[in-house]
């Protein structure tokens, strides 16, 4: 009864009784009764060894320490610890570390039995051979153990009443299978390890549920450096990080790791982390050489558990590329609807294959998104997983153009590739919740973008880019902006889809220009500005010139800058786009300003102004205030600038455009020097720098020169004359 499985012995504990003084027969105490009496006291002492590398959990054990403590104060009440965890996260290992600092407070024994509940044979333990088992540890004779299952567990509980008696119940399968070995008084400490989380017993039994977690960095670098000494880990610390992230901090994925390292002295750890980055070899390098010792089988064990519905659902979220997963996109992934696919997800969460964050979104750790992907390829025809990430894709295009409507209302639109039925995208229903989904979605773009690559779906690379390419200008992702942009075009191409290519020509243009590469950018705009006109698209030149006046002016060619704005704004009117009318009334007044015109300045962005505010368009807004603010600094009327700087950077935080809000920053401080108010300047220029920090600029490197020359020579009145590097009312439209 005493014997570990698999999972346990890969944590460190090995079978059979622990010897301890005294006469010790299969993990039992003998100690002969008073004299005159034939009835040993038995002290069972079934706790498996410990682990020797135990590292961390110190708040878990002190936990475990606080409930036995509460115990001591109230021994009326049934006691009852629950750990869960996924597998190999050493709750085992846990259980039986914490139980041994604890055993001299049972003096009547400790009892251990490992009930299957995910062994590789797939047969739990019955809750009736468990009691017999317990019964025999205490040696009662056969003869007195009853073969009905009532009577045993009355026999069970009266042999426990009254003794402090530690059980470890290890892992369990189900609640049901659990509650019949629980002790029927306070006197006892039921100590429970599962992959599930068994709900059932902390709802109907009152136990106390603890969620095993995966190691801390800190805590799995030193489980590496004990079990491969310091001197090895400190000699490749790159390659200890990389193991680290690779094994997912699981306590059983670093314990293979080590142990293919420590029989294999000549190994580079380097060349172990190589092996473990290809997934596709992933678990070969997981392999301790025994069928039932690899970090493959003991998955299996919870895999093989699930019902139908959960195990193809768990895996088909092996093709999803993020790390989170939203419920919705479960859906989409199984073809069902939402409502449908709660029943199996709850299964996953219960089984500890999936981890719950809340706000309707799941996280599943690498080496089981690793082992589920490897679960979908073997059992998953591919016809079935082509389907299934075709769903995902109009999943994401769709719920992506949803939320890019709520942030950027007045942009173009785009025909998209239209869903298949069973796919249910999500209803976007205003800017903060499109927001917040950008937000958790953004990690996963880029994978989600070479996973349409790979299957041949190019339409929805270039328009997936296409819905994206707002937010991440706005929140400086501008190398995820890049990229996606450049699989885009790669996809145009391949479609030979002329307007796609322009699209996306433009837009990569912006992200060179957000980069510093601006001769990129103009090669880009030349291409698009080529393909529009081939295909007599005149709202498309008319926003390749608001770009191209953008770069020309960052390239101080500003005559050019002009004559593309001036371009702009008469194609816009021809089409009686009023939006564009107005970017294009913002850039030219802007590029005039520049050239010290700033009457005519003046008079262009105040009827931009106009016609935004008729719109509600409040990224043009955002820059024609902006704008504004620059022109009224330099025709001398500073309390007018201040005014338009600071509606300029409210609107701006409100659309999370760090830089737009940033460059305005920079400009509001330069007034402020001008009124001779140096540490307001101060002020104002450090918050510009610390948003410029966060999106990595090298313009912070010219803020920096500004607060620098504060204790220096005072700056030359009225500010320099410099581009605009920030252009946010152009916003892709």
């Amino acid at each position: 009864m005493s014997a570990t499985n698999n999972e346990n012995h890969l944590d460190g504990h090995a079978s059979g009784p622990v010897v301890q003084a005294g006469l010790v027969h299969g993990g039992v105490h003998i100690h002969h009764g008073p004299e005159g009496t034939d009835r040993p006291q038995v002290t069972p002492r079934q706790l498996p060894a410990e682990f020797p590398h135990f590292v961390g959990r110190a708040s878990e054990l002190d936990q475990l320490t606080e409930v036995l403590d509460n115990s001591a104060e109230d021994g009326a009440t049934l006691v009852i610890s629950a750990i869960s965890g996924t597998a190999g996260v050493g709750k085992t290992t846990l259980a039986v570390h914490w139980a041994h600092r604890a055993a001299e407070r049972f003096p009547d024994g400790q009892l251990y039995v490992n009930l299957r509940g995910f062994d590789p044979t797939g047969v739990p333990v019955p809750p009736a051979e468990a009691l017999r088992g317990f019964l025999d540890a205490f040696q009662v004779p056969p003869e007195r153990i009853p073969t009905d299952f009532g009577a045993l567990q009355g026999l069970y509980r009266t042999t426990l009443a009254g003794r402090r008696v530690l059980l470890i119940l290890d892992n369990a399968r189900s609640s049901e299978q659990v509650r019949p070995l629980l002790p029927g008084q306070g006197t006892c400490l039921t100590l429970i390890t599962s992959r599930d989380q068994l709900t059932g017993l902390v709802a109907r039994n009152g136990a106390r549920p603890m969620t095993l977690k995966v190691l801390k960095d800190d805590e799995a670098v030193e489980l590496l450096r004990r079990r491969l000494g310091a001197p090895r880990v400190a000699a490749e610390p790159d390659a200890v990080s990389d193991l680290i992230r690779l094994c997912a901090r699981l306590p059983l994925a670093l314990a293979l790791v080590a142990a293919r390292a420590e029989t294999q002295e000549d190994l580079e750890l380097a060349t172990l982390a190589e092996e473990l980055r290809d997934e596709r070899r992933r678990f070969d390098a997981l392999d301790a050489g025994d069928s039932d010792d690899s970090a493959r089988a003991v998955f299996s064990w919870s895999y093989r558990a699930l019902t139908p519905d959960a195990a193809r659902l768990f895996r088909l979220l092996g093709l999803h590329p993020g790390s989170t997963v939203s419920a919705a996109a479960a859906a989409a992934l199984a073809g069902v609807r939402a409502s449908d696919v709660r029943a199996p997800m709850a299964e996953l969460v219960r089984a500890h294959l999936v981890e719950r964050l809340g706000s309707g979104r799941y996280q599943c750790h690498d080496l089981l998104r690793s082992y589920a992907a490897e679960l979908a390829a073997a059992e998953e025809p591919d016809a079935r997983r082509r389907a299934a990430v075709r769903r995902l894709l109009d999943f994401s295009v769709q719920t992506f153009a949803a939320a890019d409507r709520r942030i950027a209302p007045q942009r173009e639109r785009i025909a998209l590739q239209p869903p298949t039925e069973d796919v249910e995208p999500l209803d976007i229903v205003d800017e903060q919740r499109a927001l917040d989904w950008f937000v958790a979605e953004r990690a996963a773009v880029p994978g989600v973008i070479d996973l349409a690559v790979h299957h041949g779906f190019d339409i929805h690379v270039w328009q997936l880019a296409w819905t994206v390419a707002t937010y991440l200008e706005r929140q400086g992702h501008w190398q995820d902006w890049v990229a996606t942009q450049e699989a885009a075009l790669s996809a145009a191409k391949r479609l030979d889809d002329r307007a796609a290519q322009a699209r996306t020509r433009r837009l990569l243009s912006r992200a060179a220009i957000r980069l510093g590469r601006h001769d990129d950018a103009a090669t880009h705009l030349q291409h698009a500005l080529d393909l529009y006109q081939d295909l007599g698209r005149e709202l498309g030149q008319a926003r390749t010139h608001i770009v191209f006046s953008w770069v020309r002016e960052l390239q101080q060619r500003y005559g050019e800058a002009v004559e593309h704005a001036a371009r702009a704004l008469d194609l816009f009117r021809a089409a009686g786009n009023r939006a564009g009318e107005a970017r294009a009334l913002d850039q030219l007044g802007w590029e005039q300003a520049l050239l010290g015109e700033h009457a005519q300045a003046l008079t262009n962005c105040q009827d931009a102004l106009v016609l935004f505010r008729e719109l509600d368009h409040r990224p043009g807004l955002a820059d024609t205030l902006d704008s504004l603010g620059y022109i009224h600094h330099h025709l001398g009327d500073h309390t007018a600038a201040i005014g338009h700087y600071e509606q300029s950077i409210t609107l701006s935080g409100q659309l999370g455009d760090y830089y737009t809000e940033a460059t305005t920053w920079s400009r509001m401080g330069d007034t402020y020097v001008v009124l001779d108010r140096r540490s307001t300047a101060a002020q104002m220029w450090r918050r510009a720098l610390t948003l410029l920090d966060r999106l990595v600029h090298p313009d912070a490197d010219e803020v920096r020169a500004k607060l620098a020359a504060l204790v220096g020579p005072e700056p030359r009145p009225g500010g320099p004359r410099r581009p605009r590097s920030g252009q946010g009312g152009l916003r892709l439209g």
